[in-house]
């Protein structure tokens, strides 16, 4: 794959993950049955990628069962952000979730101990003043607050999941980390789904498939594929675009229009995403430390 290649991949990774909540809200059913249902699909295009090869060997029981956790960890994420999504909207979700990488600067140095920089606490502060902007009414009798609330819950768990998948990742084959992830979620999603099942229409299902094949199998492999010719840097920032992709589909589908609160909002904490990459790669290694 070519420079150029790679970074159209990456942009259409970017892109697809943005398509998500897109799909999320077109999706009339409960987020328990688009949860499972994208993890259904996603398991069902992973499943050919996942086979063991010279390069990986495949995990041992007790690394499928850390997998298999922090699996939940990404369940959990999908389900509060499409609660999200049906609460307030698409542009709001997506800026709630995209202060994930706040939460994973104090995660990291509260979990592996790494010293947490001024600059790093300026990010955490600068995604604290954008969500304030992005809700600027804090009433719960609106849907404004427990939309971000959520929004920020799955930013929260996304973290969670990032920082575990440092732990435990390592030495497995990306195909199959993501293949025990979303088995996990469709063992334990299954029950809360179950009942509400037979109430999705196959237009849901549609929507759910595209959801699992473009937004979660796809975007990964472009993700993943493109990071064999570019940098961390080259696709920490073409990521941060993906609220921006949101944002702008939910504009034109759903007719969603921030207003100038959101949009500084918005601006700040995409800043804060951009700053947090660009100082994760001056972070200063554990060996460096001892």
């Amino acid at each position: 794959m070519r420079h150029r290649s790679a970074l159209l991949a990456l942009h259409l990774g970017a892109l697809f993950f943005g398509l998500s909540g897109i799909f999320g809200k077109l999706a009339l059913a409960t987020p328990a049955v688009i949860v499972f249902g994208r993890a259904l699909f996603a398991v069902a295009a992973l499943l050919p990628f996942a086979r063991p090869d010279t390069d990986y060997r495949s995990p041992g029981w007790r690394r499928r069962l850390a997998l298999a956790g922090a699996g939940l960890l990404l369940g959990g994420h999908w389900w509060s952000f499409f609660v999200a999504v049906k609460v307030s909207g698409v542009a709001l979700a997506t800026l709630g979730f995209a202060s994930f990488p706040a939460f994973t600067v104090l995660l990291e140095g509260l979990l592996f101990r790494e010293r947490v920089r001024a600059a790093e606490w300026g990010v955490v502060a600068l995604v604290s003043l954008g969500l304030v902007l992005v809700g600027p009414n804090f009433d719960f009798a609106s849907q404004t607050t427990p939309g971000l609330a959520w929004a920020v819950l799955s930013g929260l768990l996304f973290a969670l999941l990032s920082v575990s998948n440092r732990a435990i990742t390592p030495g497995v084959k990306p195909a199959q980390a993501a293949l025990w992830q979303n088995l996990a979620i469709l063992v334990c999603g299954l029950p809360p789904a179950w009942p509400h099942l037979p109430a999705a229409s196959a237009l849901d299902w549609l929507w759910i498939a595209l959801l699992g094949l473009l937004c979660t199998a796809l975007a990964h492999s472009l993700f993943v594929a493109s990071l064999r010719v570019l940098n961390a840097r080259s696709a920490s920032v073409v990521f941060a675009l993906e609220p921006v992709y949101g944002i702008l589909f939910a504009w034109w589908l759903f007719d969603e229009r921030p207003g100038a609160r959101m949009l500084a909002g918005g601006a700040l904490i995409l800043l804060a995403t951009l700053l947090s990459a660009r100082l994760s790669r001056h972070a200063p290694r554990a060996d460096d430390r001892e």
